[in-house]
């Protein structure tokens, strides 16, 4: 399989750690989004949307958009799972992956920040309390609910953990304040012990700066 990837993109970053920790290859291929790489015909014929990441299978058919990618993998390759056995626990987790895919990284990622720098005018200072308003309400929420014993859903990773360790990362490098957050942080940090988010973190992706 090949990833098509840049190092910074949270959702990118999700699908990295899926494949990692389900223990199955793939070669990176670094799209530059700060040079407009993804705005090329030679990726649109790729990802229409001109988005990361983009997962070309084995039979070479294309796949976009990390939540369908990580359920296809969960789906193709079961084991080790991502999603509890119980039909309600699994709603749970999708939910709280979901307010990190639905309500948080949509409205703060990139060309969201660009769009309100570049066409709206919003100077650094509102565009950082643009983004921290967002992430403020959705972690509110995750806090308030997830176990971090020691992962958000208890003792196995879960698709939660996978959603919410690249955006706090994001937090982090945008000097959010996490002090009200310890559960976040105490998921974050155990997370992060482990090879599979290791090896996707941004740092040690080939196209790091």
């Amino acid at each position: 399989m090949e990833l098509f990837t840049y190092y910074r993109s949270s959702a990118a970053y999700r699908v990295r750690i899926a494949l990692n920790f389900k223990g199955i290859q793939y070669d990176a291929v670094p799209i530059n989004l700060l040079t407009g790489e993804h705005k090329e015909e030679k990726y649109q014929r790729i990802s229409p949307q001109g988005l990361v990441p983009a997962l070309r299978l084995d039979d070479r058919k294309i796949m976009t958009q990390s939540t369908a990618i990580l359920e296809w993998l969960e789906e193709s390759h079961p084991a080790p799972a991502l999603l509890p056995d119980d039909s309600y626990q699994r709603g749970v987790v999708r939910s709280w992956a979901n307010i990190v895919a639905c309500d948080i990284h949509p409205i703060d990622n990139l060309r969201v920040l660009n769009y309100l720098v570049g066409e709206l005018g919003a100077n650094d200072e509102q565009k950082q309390a643009w983004y921290q308003h967002w992430i403020k309400l959705g972690f509110d929420v995750l806090e308030s609910q997830i176990k971090a014993n020691p992962y958000c859903h208890g003792d196995q990773v879960s698709m939660a953990d996978i959603y919410l360790i690249p955006q706090v990362y994001n937090a982090l490098r945008f000097k959010f304040d996490m002090t009200s957050y310890p559960k976040i942080l105490s998921v974050y940090e155990r997370c992060n012990q482990l090879d599979a988010f290791i090896q996707a973190a941004p740092e040690n992706q080939p196209d790091a700066v």
